[in-house]
C-alpha cells in the first residue's frame, strides 16, 4: 500500500509523499539512518554477536520505558523508576540469599516492591494533589536511599536461579532481549487493548474532559502509577541478573533515559500520544547510538554531548511533524487500514535497511585490520584525577608499544561498563584491560571475553568470579591502614578526627574503609567522631565537611577516602587545615600534591596511578603476544608528606 502511494505521486507529490512517510515515522526513520551509518562506517556493527549486544544493551532501558509510557501518555512523568529498579533488587536478592526466602516469593517481593512505590507515587500525585515532578523526585531519594540501607552500601550476590535471567538460550539468544519483547507486548496490549489504556489517552488528552464524562481520575493514576513500578521492578531484576548481583547505585540516572526513549519514540510529554512500538524504537536508538560510538572510539565525554543532541533533535522532529500535520495515533484508536498501512511501513522499512545495509557491508570486505594491536581501556570513571592519571599512563605507553588503545568511561555505573566490555568482544579487540566500577559486576562480561579468547588485564580493582591474566593494583587496604597511621602518628596517638567515606557500593571505598578501621586498631586513643560518606566528589567533601565542623567543632585530624574529599574538606576548615587539623587524603593526584606542598594536606596515601596505567598496557601486550605474565602485579602505595613530595612523581 505504501509502495502504490508513491508510484501514483509525481514531481511535488510524490515528494509530499515521502516527506509525509518520514515525519509520520520520524523515530523510525532515524533508527534506520543510524544503523546504515553505523554499517558504513564500522566493519564491526553489522555482526550477528555485536546486533545481539545491542539488543541486550536496550533490553533494561526499553523495559524501564514502557512503564514510563504508561506515564507520559496520560499526562504525567516518573522520574522514580531507576531508584525502584535498584530497590526491587535489592529486595529480591537480600530476601533471597540473606535471609532464606524461596526464590519465586522473592521475585513476588521485588514486584510488590515495584508496585508499592508506584503506588505511593499515584497516591502523593491523585489524593495528596503533588505535581508528578515533586511527588516521582521524592520516591527517587526515597527509594535509592532504601536500597542503600537494605545492602548496606555493598552489592549483594544474586541468586543462581534468577541470574539465568542474563544469560543466553541455545548459546546465542540472550534472555534480556526476550523479556524486553514479552514486556513491550504487555505494554502494546495494555494501551491498545484494555480500558486502562484507554483511560490514560483520555486523561493526557484532557483530564477535566475525561473527569467529567465518568472516568475515575483518581482510581485510575493509582493504576497508572503502579504499573510503572512492575515494568521498573521487571528492569531491575533483568539488569542485576546480568551484573550477577543487585547494585545500590544500579540505574542511577536511568529514568532519563527512559524518558528519552519514550520521547524519542514519538510521545509527547503534553500527553495524549504514544505507542509501546515507538518505545522500543527509541530505546533501540539510543543503543545503536551508544553502541556504534564505542566501535568507533569516539570519546566518552563527547558520546554524551551526541546523545543530547540526539534528544534534542527528536523532540524538535516532533515539533516539525506537528506543525505539518501529521497526526501520529493513540495505541488502538486506529483502523484496521491504518493499521496495516503501519505494519507496511515498517515492512518497507526492514527491506530498504537490509538492502543499505547489504550494499554497504562491501565497503567492509577487504581486510582491515590494523598492523598495530588493538586494546581496550575500560574505566569506571573519567570524572576523577586518579583515573585521568591512569589514562594519562596507558596512553603514553601505548604510544611507546605501538599500540591502538580504546578508552571508554562507565561513569560509575557497573551496566554501562558491562555494555562497554561486551561491545569490546565483539569489535574483536585483540587484548582488554578493566578498571571494574564492580567486582562482582564485570564478571558476566569478563567472562565472555575469556571465552573469545581475549587476554584480560584488571587495573586498580580485581574482578570476582571470573578469570583475568593479570590483576596491576596497588593494596587499597594496606593504603588504608597506611593513612590511619599516618594521622594517629601525627597526633601523637591520641585526638579526635573523622573520616570521609568513598561512594557507598564501590570497591574502593569497602577496601579504605577496611584499611583506616584495621590502622586505628593500633591507636586506642584515638577517637573517631564521625564516618560519612562523601562520595569521592569535592564539593560533597567540601559540604559533608562543613557540617560535620558544626556538630564537632573539636575536630583534630581527617581522613578522607581520596584527594578529592580531602582538597573539599580543607576548604570547609578554612586556616585550620594543616594547623590544628591534620588533613590524610588518598591518591597522590596533581592537586593533592600540590596541597601537600602548600602545607593544607598533610599527606597522602599515593598510589601512582599513571604507573599502573603503564604496567597494565604492558601486561596487555605481553598477555597477547603469549608471554608470562605475573597474576598478581603489586604497584606500592607510597605516603607522600611535605618532606619528600619534591621527588614524587605518580
Amino acid at each position: 500500500m505504501a509502495a502504490e502511494t508513491l508510484k501514483s505521486g509525481t514531481g511535488a507529490g510524490g515528494a509530499a509523499a515521502v516527506r509525509r512517510l518520514l515525519l509520520d515515522n520520524g523515530a523510525l526513520t532515524a533508527l534506520i539512518v543510524l544503523v546504515i551509518a553505523m554499517s558504513a562506517l564500522s566493519g564491526d556493527f553489522l555482526t550477528t554477536d555485536n546486533l545481539l549486544n545491542v539488543g541486550v544493551q536496550a533490553a533494561v532501558t526499553a523495559i524501564l520505558a514502557f512503564g514510563v509510557t504508561f506515564v507520559i501518555v496520560s499526562a504525567g512523568i516518573d522520574l522514580s523508576v531507576g531508584s525502584v529498579a535498584a530497590l526491587s533488587a535489592t529486595v529480591l536478592a537480600w530476601s533471597a540469599t540473606q535471609h532464606g526466602v524461596p526464590v519465586v516469593l522473592a521475585v513476588v517481593l521485588a514486584v510488590a516492591t515495584g508496585i508499592a512505590a508506584g503506588l505511593v507515587n499515584g497516591f502523593l500525585i491523585a489524593y495528596g494533589k503533588l505535581p508528578p515532578f515533586i511527588a516521582t523526585l521524592a520516591m527517587l531519594s526515597v527509594a535509592r536511599g532504601l536500597s542503600l540501607v537494605i545492602s548496606e552500601g555493598s552489592p549483594i550476590a544474586f541468586p543462581d536461579s534468577v541470574s539465568h535471567l542474563g544469560d543466553t538460550l541455545g548459546g546465542w539468544l540472550p534472555v534480556p532481549v526476550l523479556v524486553m519483547v514479552v514486556m513491550g507486548l504487555i505494554a502494546a496490549f495494555v494501551l491498545g487493548r484494555t480500558y486502562i489504556g484507554r483511560s490514560m489517552y483520555a486523561i493526557g488528552g484532557n483530564e477535566e474532559a475525561a473527569r467529567l464524562s465518568g472516568l475515575r481520575v483518581k482510581k485510575q493514576k493509582l493504576a497508572i502509577y503502579a504499573l510503572s513500578g512492575v515494568f521498573a521492578a521487571a528492569a531491575g531484576v533483568v539488569l542485576a541478573s546480568r551484573l550477577s548481583s543487585a547494585q545500590p547505585q544500579a540505574a542511577d540516572g536511568y529514568e532519563l533515559d527512559a524518558i528519552a526513549a519514550v520521547v524519542i519514540g514519538g510521545a509527547s510529554l503534553a500527553g495524549g500520544t504514544g505507542k509501546a512500538s515507538g518505545t522500543l524504537i527509541g530505546a533501540l536508538i539510543l543503543a545503536v547510538l551508544r553502541n556504534g560510538l564505542n566501535l568507533l572510539s569516539v570519546s566518552a565525554f563527547w558520546q554524551q554531548v551526541v546523545i543530547g543532541v540526539v534528544i534534542a533533535l527528536a523532540v524538535l522532529l516532533d515539533t516539525v511533524r506537528r506543525k505539518a500535520g501529521a497526526t501520529p495515533m493513540a495505541a488502538g484508536t486506529g483502523s484496521g487500514g491504518g493499521k496495516g498501512r503501519q505494519a507496511a511501513t515498517y515492512g518497507l522499512a526492514a527491506v530498504v535497511t537490509v538492502a543499505i545495509v547489504g550494499a554497504t557491508s562491501f565497503l567492509h570486505g577487504g581486510n582491515s585490520s590494523s598492523a598495530n594491536p588493538k586494546v581496550g581501556l575500560a574505566l569506571s570513571t573519567l570524572n576523577n584525577p586518579f583515573f585521568v592519571q591512569i589514562q594519562s599512563g596507558a596512553k603514553a605507553e601505548a604510544k611507546k608499544l605501538g599500540v591502538d588503545l580504546t578508552v571508554t568511561d562507565a561513569q560509575n555505573d557497573a551496566s554501562q561498563q558491562a555494555n562497554q566490555l561486551q561491545n569490546f568482544t565483539s569489535s574483536g579487540l585483540d587484548s582488554i584491560i578493566v578498571n571494574p566500577v564492580d567486582s562482582d559486576a564485570a564478571s558476566n562480561s569478563v567472562k565472555a571475553a575469556d571465552k573469545a579468547k581475549i587476554p584480560v588485564i584488571a587495573v586498580d580493582r580485581g574482578v570476582n568470579k571470573a578469570t583475568v591474566d593479570a590483576l596491576v593494583a596497588s593494596d587499597n587496604v594496606a593504603g588504608g591502614e597506611l593513612a590511619a597511621k599516618t594521622v594517629a602518628e601525627k597526633l601523637g596517638g591520641t585526638g579526635k578526627i573523622v573520616i570521609l567515606q568513598g561512594q557507598a557500593g564501590t570497591s574502593a571505598a569497602r577496601e579504605r574503609a577496611e584499611g583506616f578501621a584495621k590502622g586505628l586498631k593500633a591507636y586506642p586513643g584515638i577517637q573517631v567522631l564521625a564516618q560519612q560518606p562523601a562520595d569521592f566528589d569535592r564539593t560533597k567533601g567540601l559540604d559533608v565537611m562543613s557540617n560535620l565542623l558544626q556538630a564537632h567543632p573539636d575536630v583534630q585530624g581527617v581522613i578522607a577516602a581520596n584527594d578529592e574529599m580531602a582538597l573539599g574538606a580543607i576548604k570547609a576548615l578554612g586556616s585550620k587545615a594543616g594547623k590544628s587539623v591534620q588533613v590524610v587524603g588518598f591518591d597522590g593526584t596533581p592537586d593533592g600534591l600540590t596541597a601537600v606542598k602548600n602545607g593544607t594536606l598533610y599527606a597522602s596515601v599515593a598510589q601512582q596511578p599513571s604507573q599502573l596505567g603503564r604496567i597494565a598496557v604492558d601486561n596487555a601486550l605481553k598477555a597477547l603476544q603469549g608471554k608470562k605474565v605475573e597474576k598478581t602485579v603489586k604497584v606500592p602505595v607510597k605516603v607522600v608528606t611535605k618532606e619528600n613530595v619534591a621527588g614524587f612523581s605518580g
